[in-house]
């Protein structure tokens, strides 16, 4: 039988960059005592006032068919939102989706095409490429470089444009790293993708845990108001991934455009959870505010507690719910190291080779309680110990 192409594209950008994470899930089912730091699931429940809107509105009849755009009310919340940000904003530049990665799907879709390239920082969010890939537009990395603290430059962006290069999917604060581009830093990259006509697709889901600082976005930028488009969700700011409720908001002409789109892959979103999210938006909520002292706190129990693992590195954040570590000094690779750690003792952390140019380091979650992150560091310890033993060997 014959498949469409969309299938090849994507035959390996699935479930297979999250092998690890699979096989402990399924290690930990048959009772193994697996300390898992893969996935960014927030360990706080969301808000009890949250569930106690979806309940109240599905008991109110909210549970009929949606519309393309989104809700009235979630849709109002996102004006109210983003025209903080932004005063121009109206209903006409939102669109709503079932989480962030529905609605980077949907707007890449609407970008680019076979013949077409997409600009993305290397390393990478593990999805972004079969994101990329599914309208069969190419990838071209732009080097993320640690010694830079994974900050996008300018320069470095300049260098990697094609002819071909379309889009710059930005994500600040990113995934895997932790790196939150400054002010400065977004308006020299506004600067080049102004100069090369591009649009700049930034995923901003992590925009509510930054560490210290502030947070900025191309979005803010009047002068960029015509080619950018924020994409982010509730997942992370209110500890609600399996509600799957997010956003697109951009230019007008774009929103219109896509809605179409829109409506072909969905129709709607269900009304219950868009009277949550607005709910979530409206109010004064602080599940991210205790997210972000406690992730920021285990972050630097890790760097503590992994100070003097022979051949380990870890990258503080500057934001988010993961820490990167470098472990290129035990001499494995991050697929060798994070296997053997699965495998002898029994530590789930993502291979940074899921994210693109990651060869060297692993992507510890900072989502378990402290106890757990400090008994992690403790077998991963013994690990890089018995690794500079099997170099030794090996030499």
């Amino acid at each position: 039988m014959r498949y469409a192409s969309i299938t090849e594209r994507l035959a390996s950008l699935g479930s297979e960059k999250w092998a690890v994470h699979v096989e402990a899930r399924r290690r930990r089912d048959r009772g193994e005592p697996i300390i898992e730091l893969t996935i960014g699931e927030p360990d706080l429940p969301p808000h009890r006032s949250l569930l106690e809107e979806a309940t109240r509105a599905m008991h109110a009849g909210r549970y009929r068919y949606s519309n393309g755009r989104g809700e009235p009310p979630v849709v109002d919340a996102l004006v109210r939102k983003y025209a903080r940000r932004r005063p121009d904003v109206t209903s006409a530049n939102v669109l709503c989706f079932p989480g962030t990665q529905t609605a980077l799907f949907a707007v890449m879709l609407g970008l680019v095409e076979k013949g077409d390239a997409v600009l993305v920082g290397d390393p990478l969010y593990a999805t972004y490429e079969g994101v990329i890939r599914a309208t069969g537009a190419e990838q071209v990395t732009v080097p993320l470089r640690p010694e830079r603290g994974f900050h996008m430059q300018a320069e470095d962006l300049e260098k990697s444009i094609t002819p071909q290069c379309r889009v710059l999917l930005l994500n600040t604060p990113h995934n895997p790293t932790g790196a939150v581009l400054t002010a400065a830093e977004i308006a020299a990259i506004g600067e080049v993708c102004r100069r090369h006509d591009l649009w700049i697709v930034c995923d901003e889901v992590y925009e509510e845990l930054v560490f210290s600082g502030s947070f900025a976005s191309p979005f803010d930028d009047p002068g960029l108001a015509e080619r950018t488009i924020v994409c982010s969700s509730i997942s992370k700011s209110h500890a609600a991934p399996g509600f799957r409720s997010g956003w697109a908001v951009g230019p007008a002409e774009f929103a219109s455009r896509l809605l179409a789109v829109s409506e072909t892959m969905l129709f709607g979103v269900q009304p219950f959870i868009a009277d949550m999210t607005a709910y979530a938006l409206n109010n004064p909520i602080d599940t991210s505010a205790r997210m972000r002292q406690s992730y920021r706190s285990r972050a630097d129990r890790i760097v503590a507690g992994l100070a003097d693992a022979p051949g380990l590195m870890p990258i503080p954040p500057e934001a988010g719910m993961f820490i990167v570590v470098d472990v290129s000094g035990t001499g494995m690779s991050s697929e060798a190291f994070a296997w053997a750690l699965l495998d002898e003792e029994q530590v789930a952390v993502m291979p940074g080779s899921a994210f693109g140019n990651g060869a060297d380091f692993v992507r510890m979650s900072l989502t378990v309680p402290d106890e757990k992150i400090d008994e992690a560091c403790r077998r991963m310890s013994a690990l890089a110990g018995r690794s500079g033993f099997r170099k030794e060997l090996r030499a």
